[in-house]
């Protein structure tokens, strides 16, 4: 039997996600928690972490604090927000220690200082970690080559009513997966919004459209559409586990890595 020799942290741990990667954890038995933080102020500070997350007792109180906290983990899991995020990456970086990061809305500057402390510490930055999603990204590659200049491509998404940012980073992961299997530069040939008198399209472009609403958990649509055929490659995402359990496996993986910026394509191997 497997020993549970990876020690994990969960930061956002009372949020939904959190809930779910604590259950993701407890399923495994290469990976054991070993603690569960909160933003200060939260008021289920001092909770027992798996009685929170509908489980049985596990005597890890949510603290909220990593940096009491830091000595106890080997990997932290960090599903927050930017800010919390990039403060994390800092204290992970310090402590020497490794973070898995699913946080979305990152800006340029936020993303340029995890390449910088990637070269301190193993870092896991996805803007998905379904596998079934990291399998589409390469579907999408190839069909993209297949295709080349002969079609036009946009992304359609959806997600609940609380999602705060847009698109989603996995939209921006399809559409930068297009562009790149294309030679395109994904930040030139975007485009988030038609309105209005538009013109003739732009071949070059590729378009994103998005849909926020109820609690739809992920469904993602990227239309090759030729003249005379369409093709669609959709992922539709039914549970959080999905994203749980990917990046707990991300975190496993990690625990053995050498410093360096990683997504989840290198965890499945599929680069």
């Amino acid at each position: 039997m497997p020993t549970a020799n990876t020690k994990i942290g969960i930061c956002g741990a009372s949020g939904r996600m959190g809930r779910a990667l604590i259950h993701a954890v407890v399923a495994r038995e290469d990976v054991k928690l070993t603690a569960a933080i909160e933003r200060e102020g939260n008021t289920l500070i001092g909770a027992d972490a798996g009685e929170m997350a509908a489980l049985p007792h596990m005597d890890i109180s949510i603290n909220s604090s990593l940096a009491s906290q830091i000595d106890l983990v080997d990997v932290v899991i960090d599903f927050t927000t930017p800010a919390a995020t990039i403060a994390n990456v800092a204290l992970c970086r310090q402590e020497g220690k490794g973070i898995v990061i699913g946080t979305t809305g990152l800006s340029e500057e936020q993303k340029h200082f995890l390449i910088e402390a990637s070269h301190d510490i193993p870092i896991v930055y996805s803007g998905n970690f379904s596998v079934g999603v990291n399998v589409s990204l390469k579907l999408l590659e190839l069909a993209a080559k297949a295709f080349g200049d002969t079609v036009d491509v946009d992304v359609l998404e959806a997600h609940h009513r609380y999602k705060v940012d847009a698109p989603s980073g996995t939209a921006l992961m399809m559409g930068e997966a297009v562009a790149s299997a294309l030679g395109r530069d994904l930040k030139q040939v975007a485009c988030f919004a038609r309105s209005g008198h538009t013109g003739v399209r732009d071949r070059e472009t590729i378009g994103f459209q998005t849909i926020r609403g109820g609690d739809i958990v992920g469904d993602h649509t990227v239309y090759f559409m030729g003249e005379g055929e369409r093709v669609e490659i959709r992922h539709v995402a039914t549970s959080r586990m999905n994203f749980a359990n990917g990046a707990v496996r991300a975190a496993a993986w990690i625990g053995t890595k050498s410093a360096g910026l990683y997504d989840m394509r290198d965890v499945l191997g599929l680069k």
